[in-house]
């Protein structure tokens, strides 16, 4: 026997149930820091205290061991596999699915993920999470207008949106769901998981579960906090007072090259105003409105949760308040949201579930698309030598100076942002009940009724004194909106093992499906002051006529999906659904969207076993299937009535007239895809790769088809166009170090997508669908080329003094812009590779995140060249236009000559010197923590206790040629126009978190 108090040297092996040894093994003397690893043999030798010490055994992807010393000197030991692991569970349309059986490519991420990237929405800390997923970021305003596509654009005119079911319900606006109450989200990629969702599921499927009740017998009462700090990443380069002056005295001075001007008769800048000017004409002031125009916005987060459980119930209760500052001006999302669910079986044959959210949110956003004088524009154009507010108190702008600089009208942009009041008030009611019965061993029949309930209030005030905005009569304006859908769905599912080497998973239900949409609205203008703003609209003088609008649609379905397993190693999927939609034509009510996938897990074959023990799982799986896209406009199918007013006899008459032709042969977008991957995982699960090639082909594109002038049209809404979409989703996921006080875990993402379009109508003519602005079409659809792909000119250089000849023959002169005369395709908004790098580290208590997200490939076209470099004299530019310009000096330029537009013209056209490379490599975000240790936690009656700190948006890597805040964007809406097209941008900021999780 051992001595009393002495040390025991302790050695010995490690196995698996197929008796291979098991490097790597975590060895830990229970309740202290005593601890080893297994070597390449599988073989330890620890010292531990004395007999009474238990030796603890783990390892990822197997079940803990303990075995306590007593009198033993040698310990073998062997592992069994993780059986939870294996048999992990995956949310797929109506159930689950273990996931070993899955023939789909499906993508999760849990709570502990998303809430790792504290944000005010969830589709924020998606990004980067799951293969095949792009989620941009478009704005830095507190919602993010984020967009998530999948797997490519497949569409033009219907929405590109995917379809989020949460707790199997669709929901409309998920960006304002709080993402505390999430529990998780699969993403649904290809055919094989997504056919379930029929005509609602070409652009993919986001299933989310919430948080419910405890599973164990105990009330668990948590606390969730944060505070953060966000602030301007970086500012544009921009023209300060000094140097503006001297670009519009250039300006001046250069008037004479374009204009025949009368001796004398040339136009002379003064600078005069002492208001603005010393007595030597130099700026009094040199206003950086970029500084002006932002804040250090300081955002809060309060989530208070109380789950519950019970034998035969359980119940959750979760409060959140979360408040979301924008760093511009007077910008903000405030959101209250509570949620309910309750879950109980009174009968062993019987279950009930309700859950219940309110989400109230309250937004003063700032305009974030078209082409006005908004703040995000007016902080750059701003001239720098205005103030905010002169030594009197009142506001400046661009028009309020006595010299003849002949600017464009602009109120500044603090001015507008501290007085104008664009608010955005919804409120939701979400939330199901279900009833499920279980008829037989493994047969369940389920029924639930689901509720998406929306109210928005918009009100609009734009004060007296907007210039070039709202002045001199003010505006305001008030639109109340309700949205109601609602679903029912009976469904049966069977999933039973048949004897030891069949299993079955079936699901067999039906669906109906409505939404209704009413708004109505009023505007006026002609206030005297700003006193009653919306409150009292009767006191402006000039009413625009109130607006009204009712629609609605409906769907019918019916659904099958039977999933079989023989021997854990040979799988099949085959799903089917049927929908009718009242959307489409008369001829075209219903489709049919079938899907069948195959897998075979390989590595349970004799051979792998015997001969790859390296290898823990190598699944193979291929599907082929059809979804369909019903996100079009209600009515479209059918001949519509609008209304206006005629004048009859001198006088305003109501009147009605037809404006659109009907198509009762319109019918769905289709989407075939074609998949084929491998999951694989080896050396005890530390390397993981998940591979999948796909390919699909959209059909039947909606697009407006000309028509003969004589039918009183010009086109009609058609099934003309075909796009696809072919890439590769790649994951990798490795453990690169594990042990009792260390660990470090790496996720490699890559995305490569190519957008195509295969046709276009009959002849496969050119669609030029907008923007319509400078240069016409700024995009164009073509057989060949992507969606969203920039059509403009090409840049060739700026004319010479030797080309003044050349250039005259095209009625220019030496410093213009040398262009093609045709346009051409410059580029597209679509990158080809986007993904992430993640490195997760732990030493003892504390971790640390390190999150890269990275494009390579596609453009950006920055809209914005127009005013601050094409044009100059108008307002404020970027740096370039005095720094760049031609000169007679500086001839090898593509920055043309300074040029005051407001006397001599200018030269601006949509070229390819807008365009920039779009690839970025971004510090998304930093991460410390520290969890404070058991020790602590039961002297202090806590079960968790957690601090924590994060950066977002650390910093951006990306090509000189782009200059704008952000090079992921977009100030364009509708999926017609792809991606990276904006006339400035919202800021997104850099932000600073501090966090604090508590549970009792």
């Amino acid at each position: 026997m051992t001595a009393f108090g002495q040390n025991i040297q302790i050695t010995g092996e490690v196995l698996d149930t197929k008796n291979n040894t098991l490097p790597g093994v975590n060895v830990v003397v229970k309740g202290t820091s005593i601890g080893t690893i297994t070597d390449l043999d599988g073989k330890f030798s620890i010292t531990v205290p004395s007999e009474s010490s238990e030796l603890e055994f783990s390892s990822l992807g197997f079940v803990t061991s303990i075995r306590k010393v007593g009198q033993l000197t040698t310990i073998n030991i062997i592992l069994a596999e993780d059986s939870q692991e294996l048999d992990e569970v995956v949310v797929v349309g109506y159930g689950v699915q273990r996931k070993s059986d899955v023939t789909g490519a499906i993508g999760k991420i849990t709570s502990k993920e998303i809430l790792e990237n504290p944000s005010f929405n969830a589709l924020e800390s998606m990004r980067g999470k799951v293969s095949g997923v792009n989620v941009y970021t478009n704005s830095g305003s507190p919602s993010g207008s984020n967009r998530v596509v999948i797997r490519g654009v497949g569409t033009i005119n219907s929405s590109s949106n995917p379809l989020y079911v949460v707790d199997g319900v669709a929901m409309q606006d998920f960006q304002f769901l709080n993402p505390n109450d999430i529990e998780s989200m699969e993403v649904l990629k290809d055919a094989s998981s997504t056919a379930i969702y029929g005509a609602r599921g070409a652009n993919g499927v986001i299933l989310v579960t919430t948080k419910r009740g405890n599973k164990s017998d105990k009330i668990t009462v948590a606390y969730d906090t944060y505070v953060s700090f966000g602030q301007l990443r970086k500012q544009m380069d921009v023209l300060d007072s000094n140097q503006l002056l001297q670009v519009i005295k250039t300006g001046y001075a250069n008037a004479p090259k374009y204009n025949d001007y009368q001796p004398g008769a040339a136009p002379v800048l003064t600078t005069n105003d002492p208001r603005l000017f010393d007595a030597n004409g130099q700026p009094l002031y040199n206003t950086n409105w970029q500084e002006e125009a932002t804040r250090t916005a300081i955002s809060q987060n309060h989530q208070i949760s109380i789950q519950q459980g019970g034998e035969k119930s359980s119940v959750g209760a979760f409060l959140n308040f979360t408040d979301s500052q924008g760093i511009m001006l007077n910008s903000y999302m405030k959101r209250i949201n509570a949620k309910f669910a309750f879950d109980v079986k009174p009968k062993e044959w019987f279950d009930f579930g309700i859950n219940m959210l309110v989400n109230r949110t309250n937004e003063n956003a700032v305009e974030e698309d078209g082409g006005g004088q908004s703040p995000r524009r007016t902080m750059i154009e701003m001239p720098s030598f205005f103030p905010v507010k002169y030594p009197d108190g009142s506001w400046s702008n661009s028009l309020g100076t006595t010299d003849n600089f002949g600017f464009e009208g602009m109120a500044n942009p603090v001015h507008v942002l501290e007085t104008q009041e664009r608010l955005r008030n919804r409120t939701q009611i979400f939330g199901n009940a279900a009833l499920t019965f279980h008829i037989l061993p493994g047969l369940d029949l389920k029924t639930q009724f689901g509720v998406d309930n929306q109210y928005r209030n918009y009100k609009d005030y734009w004060p007296t004194d907007l210039v070039n905005i709202s002045a001199p009569n003010g505006f305001a304006q008030i639109t109340n909106e309700q949205n109601m859908y609602w679903q029912q769905e009976t469904f049966l599912t069977f999933n039973k093992d048949l004897g030891d080497n069949h299993r079955i998973n079936s699901v067999l239900g039906l669906s109906w499906q409505e939404n209704s949409f009413e708004r109505s609205g009023s505007a006026t203008r002609g206030f005297s002051d700003n006193f009653f703003k919306y409150n009292n609209m009767g006191a402006a003088t000039t009413p625009d006529p109130p607006t009204s609008l009712s629609e609605s649609w409906a769907m019918n379905s019916y659904f099958v999906r039977t999933g079989y397993t023989y021997k854990d190693r040979y799988l099949s999927t085959f799903t089917a659904r049927m929908d009718g939609s009242s959307r489409f034509g008369a001829q075209n009510k219903y489709a049919f969207f079938p899907s069948l996938g195959l897998g075979w897990i390989a590595s349970k074959e004799d051979f792998f076993v015997n001969n790859l023990k390296f290898i823990n799982q190598l699944k193979f799986r291929t599907s082929y299937g059809l979804t369909g896209n019903s996100e079009i406009g209600t009515y479209r199918s059918l001949a519509t009535i609008a209304s206006g007013t005629a004048l009859i006899n001198g006088e305003r008459a109501p009147s009605s007239y037809s404006n659109r032709l009907p198509n009762s042969n319109l019918k769905w977008e289709k989407t075939s895809q074609f998949d084929i991957g491998f999951d694989l995982s080896m050396f005890q699960n530390r390397v993981s790769l998940e591979f999948d090639y796909y390919y699909k082909s959209t059909t039947d594109l909606l697009l407006d088809r000309p028509v003969p002038h004589s039918t009183g049209f010009t086109s009609v809404l058609d099934n003309i166009g075909e796009v696809s979409n072919r890439g590769v989703d790649i994951l990798v996921s490795t453990v690169n170090i594990e042990n009792n006080d260390f660990s470090w875990n790496t996720s490699l993402n890559l995305n490569f997508n190519k957008n195509r379009i295969e046709k276009l109508g009959t002849n496969n003519e050119d669609i030029e669908p907008g923007p319509f602005w400078v240069s016409g079409s700024q995009t164009i659809l073509r057989v060949g080329e992507s969606l969203g792909s920039f059509y403009g000119y090409t840049r060739l250089g700026t004319w010479s003094t030797d080309e003044a000849a050349e250039a005259a023959l095209v009625n220019q002169i030496p410093g213009e812009a040398k262009r093609s005369t045709t346009k051409s395709i410059l580029g597209s908004g679509l990158p080809d590779w986007t993904g992430s790098f993640i490195n997760k580290l732990r030493y003892k208590n504390f971790d640390f995140i390190l999150d890269f997200q990275f494009v390579k490939g596609g453009e950006i076209l920055q809209q914005f060249f127009h005013s601050t470099q094409d044009r100059t004299g108008y307002g404020n530019g970027l740096v370039e236009t005095l720094t760049e310009a031609w000169t007679e000096q500086n001839q090898n330029t593509m920055v043309q000559q300074i040029r005051n537009g407001p006397i001599s013209g200018q030269s601006s056209e949509m070229d390819s010197q807008w365009v920039s490379d779009g690839s970025y490599l971004r510090l998304n975000s930093i991460s410390f923590g520290y969890n404070f240790p058991d020790t602590f936690l039961e002297k202090s009656g806590i079960n968790r206790l957690r601090i924590y700190s994060t950066l977002n948006n650390a910093w951006v890597l990306n090509a000189k040629s782009f200059k704008g805040f952000d090079p992921e964007g977009s100030s364009q809406g509708g999926n017609q126009w792809g991606q990276n097209m904006f006339f400035f941008q919202y800021p997104r900021p850099t932000t600073l978190t501090f966090g604090l999780n508590v549970s009792f």
